[in-house]
This record gives structure tokens, sequence and C-alpha cells, in this order.
């Protein structure tokens, strides 16, 4: 998400004083201008639409956020210094929808944020918002894909305060410990596009389904039952022919099968 005041260094969190608190409604949710590419926008869907109905699905009360302004202080919408993060979410939370994240209301900042690389954003990702994350809203996990780099993909963990990197498994993961979920690199083709895409998965190691996934899966598992169905009816009836055999044997033989 384009933030207008980016260039400018961040400040101590002086926390200045106002008398009219402003709430979510008060505060510019949309500056307009979308995000840096198409595949950037299919990206935050992959990441938010599987991840929330997972979370809900589990019955954990949480809020999933994509390209939405995080508001954490009164000089921040002074300066109109806007900080939009391409994927964030917060836990313990409830889910109903909101304009932007707006920490004096909500009582906490974001538990994960996913920034989402680009030509014009990485070095920002990589120094001014890392800094912001750690220091002001003290994140406790941060991480940053480039959906065109996939090599540029990496974690960190705030440990006593400072960022330190989250190693990778020998598959190349990296573990989120507040979700109980990998971020994987992932070849495939989502709403068309073929490229390899950021994805979350079980420890377990199984994606958690897109849309379109979910409904092969269900397909599937119809299609599964409904052989199962077939060959159970055909056995039964092989059961039935072989009985109705037996029978016309006894009777052959004098022997009356219902005795």
């Amino acid at each position: 998400m384009s933030e207008p005041a980016l260039e400018k260094k961040p400040e101590e969190n002086s926390e200045t004083e106002w008398h009219n608190v402003p709430t979510q409604d008060d505060l510019l949710c949309d500056d307009g201008i979308p995000m840096e590419t198409h595949r950037h926008k299919l990206q935050m869907d992959l990441l938010t639409i599987p991840l929330h109905n997972w979370l809900v699905a589990n019955q954990r009360q949480s809020f999933v956020g994509g390209n939405m302004f995080v508001y954490f202080s009164p000089l921040q919408v002074r300066n109109q210094d806007y900080r939009g993060p391409d994927v964030f979410v917060a836990l313990d939370v409830s889910r109903d929808d909101r304009k932007s994240w707006v920490v004096w209301e909500e009582g906490k900042a974001p538990d994960v944020v996913i920034e989402l690389l680009s030509t014009s954003t990485a070095q920002q990702d990589k120094t001014v918002k890392k800094q912001i994350y750690q220091q002001q809203l003290r994140i406790p996990e941060y991480f940053w894909y480039d959906p065109f780099n996939p090599e540029d993909f990496a974690g960190f963990s705030l440990e006593r305060g400072i960022y330190q990197p989250i190693p990778f498994d020998s598959q190349r993961r990296l573990v989120s410990q507040q979700l109980g979920l990998n971020l994987v690199c992932w070849q495939g083709q989502y709403m068309a596009a073929d490229a390899t895409w950021l994805r979350w998965a079980t420890l377990a190691g199984e994606l958690l389904p897109t849309g379109q996934e979910q409904v092969a899966e269900e397909r599937q598992r119809t299609e599964e039952q409904r052989q199962y169905a077939e060959e159970q009816r055909q056995y039964a009836e092989e059961q039935r022919q072989r009985a109705d055999r037996l029978a016309a044997r006894l009777r052959e033989m004098g022997i009356d099968p219902d005795d």
C-alpha cells in the first residue's frame, strides 16, 4: 500500500495527547492508490482469504487485514504518515469488519505482518517499516516476500525488543509461531496466473486451500463417496445373486433352502 509520507524518518513515539481522540470513522482509510501490480493483489488475496477461512474453521477469534492503514500514534495522524501493511493478522480480537486498524481503539497492534516487496517499496519495507514494526508497533512477527523474486523472502521474530531472523527449515519454509503455520513458496496457478506464490501451510505440510481448491476437494470427496456407494451396491448384488444360485442348487438336490 502506498504511504504518502513514507520518506519521513520515524520519530520517537511521544504520543502527544489530544482532547478529541479520532476513531476509524474519522481517519483516512483509502488513499486511492492501487497495489503495485495485479500479481501483488492476487498474492495478497492468496494470503488473506485462506487464512481467514482457516482461523474461522478453527474457531480462533482474529482479524485478517489486507492493504489497510494501521494507525498507532497522534503524531502519525498529524503528519499524515500512513502505514498500510499488505497483510496483517491480529489474534484474540473480534472478526468485525473495519475501515482501518486503529491501535488505541483495538488495544493492541497486529501480531503478524507481511509486506509484499516491489521495486519502489523494497528499501522502505526492509528499513523504515521494519524499524517501525520493531520499535513502535512491536509486531511479534514480520515477514517480507517479493512476488516477482521468490528468493527475496525473509522472516523475523521479536525477541527482547529486537527482530531476530527466523531460520528456514530444510524445505525452505518459515514457521509463524504466532499462528502455528508455515509460510511456503508454491509453484502453480492461482486465478489463471502461473507463478511462485507465498502460501500458508499447516505444520504437517498441508496447504490452506483456496476457494477453488475447496470446491475441487469437495467434488473429489463426493465422487469418492459415490464410487464407494456403487461398490457397496455391486457387492450386495453379487451376494444376493450368489445366495440365489445356492438356493437353486439346493432345490435341484431336493432340499428346501428355507427349512
